[in-house]
Formats: structure tokens, sequence, C-alpha cells
């Protein structure tokens, strides 16, 4: 039974934006079969098939999971981003995006600490390196210049949590763009790095600047369960604003039975509006 797409692939002048941890891929005969990644990837390409959004933000990403995703999504797609480690493998944060909707005038990514030029490198309280990656697009429909950031924020320190927020904020107010912020921030609505970037950043939560809300607002850290209203929401989409959201969805739907990842992607559709000079 083929399931129906919240959104779908978007038109002209709208952008579908998806922010998807889609679970480190692993197997093993202790790991539980829900969570091995050969039950799960068909799940997961049904899904980005069934979505084709605009623009995806990906976390927990390895190479032989990023293969599932760019067979599914199709040849229009391109991706950028590397693994976390300082010799680029590893966990990546990967933007992929339509490239015949969309003109990539730049893209970077950075360590998320005292030394983001440096890859692999750790502070603020994170025993594992984190990472965002940005990119700045042109809608070939519209001509509006816009800034993306992919981010995955450390599970265990709110203070580098906190300090990876100033890190966003600053690049937002250094790019001056129409800014959309995606991830797994892994911090709950009442956090200092959500407050943070919702203040600092003048950033608004697309759930509540939504003008259509497609499903109730799940817990996105599910855990492979039925999705509940209470919980943990440490999945993120947050616009400037200069994005206009249409419509707001936090996915939770099963394919063949599976649950594609341990997290809910968030999708919104969005609509750019230019700066007054």
């Amino acid at each position: 039974m083929t399931v129906r797409p919240l959104i779908g692939p978007a038109v002209a002048p709208e952008l579908h934006v998806m922010s998807f941890n889609m679970r480190r891929p692993m197997e093993g005969a202790l790991r539980p079969e829900q969570d091995r990644w050969s039950v799960r990837a068909p799940a997961v390409a049904e899904l980005l098939r069934s979505e084709r959004p605009t623009i995806l933000g990906l976390q927990e990403v390895l190479p032989r999971a990023m293969t599932v995703v760019t067979q599914a999504i199709g040849p229009a797609h391109r991706f950028v981003g590397r693994g976390r480690s300082r010799d680029g493998t590893g966990e990546g944060t990967p933007l992929v995006y339509d490239a015949e909707r969309l003109e990539l005038d730049g893209w970077e990514q950075r360590a998320l600490s005292a030394r983001p030029d440096e890859p692999g490198s750790r502070s603020w309280g994170n025993i594992i390196p984190r990472i965002l990656v940005t990119a700045e697009f042109s809608d070939r429909a519209t001509g509006i210049r816009f800034l993306v950031v992919n981010a995955h924020l450390d599970h265990l320190s709110s203070h580098s949590r906190q300090r990876s927020a100033g890190e966003i904020t600053a690049l937002i107010r250094e790019r001056g763009l129409p800014a959309i912020v995606m991830g797994d921030l892994n911090a709950r609505p009442r956090s200092g790095a959500v407050r943070r970037l919702l203040s600092h950043a003048q950033l608004t939560d697309s759930w509540s600047a939504a003008e259509d809300r497609l499903t109730p607002l799940w817990s996105t850290l599910n855990g492979y369960r039925r999705p509940r209203l209470t919980g943990r929401r440490v999945d993120w989409m947050l616009v400037s604003r200069d994005v206009q959201v249409r419509a707001a969805a936090i996915n939770a739907h099963v394919f063949g039975g599976i649950r594609p990842s341990d997290h809910l992607a968030v999708q919104a559709l969005v609509r750019l509006e230019r700066k007054a000079l």
C-alpha cells in the first residue's frame, strides 16, 4: 500500500524543506530488528521517494546510507557535506537539494568548536565532534537568494548546544539573507539553545508560524514507538521573518509496517519574500 505524502514535490514559488535524523546505519544479531539498517532502509527510501523535498537536511549519515538517499530522491538532486571526523569520514549532516530548481552559490562545513576551521575539533564540553553545514542558494524560479543551515548539536552538553546556537546566530547575522535553520538540535522548546536561536537570531519556529498544520505536534524522538504528543521534541525547522510558512508537518508515516528511524522527519512548505531595499 502506497502512503500518501504529507507535502510532496513543491511547485514554484514554494519550497518543500525537510529535516530528518535517519539514524546511524547499524546491523548485528544483538541489535533490535526495528533498528537494523537492512530493515529500515526500504522505509527510508519510500519516505524520501514519496515526499521528494526541494531541500533535505540529514543527520547521522554514513556513506552507505547516502547511497540509499540519492537513489530514492532522484537524479535531479545533489548534496554537499562530508563526515565530521578529521579526515572527512564518519557521520555527516549533508544538505541535499534539487539542482534543477536551485542554484548552489556556495557551501561550507564548520566544526562546532572553538576551532571551526579544524575538522574533527572538539570543545565546549562535547566529547565527539559536532558540525554544521551551510549553503547559499538562488531560487531559479524567483531569483531570491537564501541561506540554509543544517546542524546536529551535542546530545550531552547543554553548554555546547548553547555555544553552537551562538555560532549559528552569528552566521545568520553575517550573511543577512533569508534563512532556514534545520536539524537535530538535541534541545527541547524551553532549552537555552532553542531560546537563543529564537531571540538572538530572530528566528521563528516553523510550526508556530505555519498557516496550516498537517499533523499533530508529535514528539520527534519517538524511539520506533507509535507517535506521541508528549515526549522529546528535539528536531527543528526554524525560519527568519522573511520566510513565509504555508504548511508544517511532523511525519509519523509507517512504510510496510516499518518506521524509517527513531526520529520523525520535520517538514515545511515555505515561500521566500524579497528583502526590502
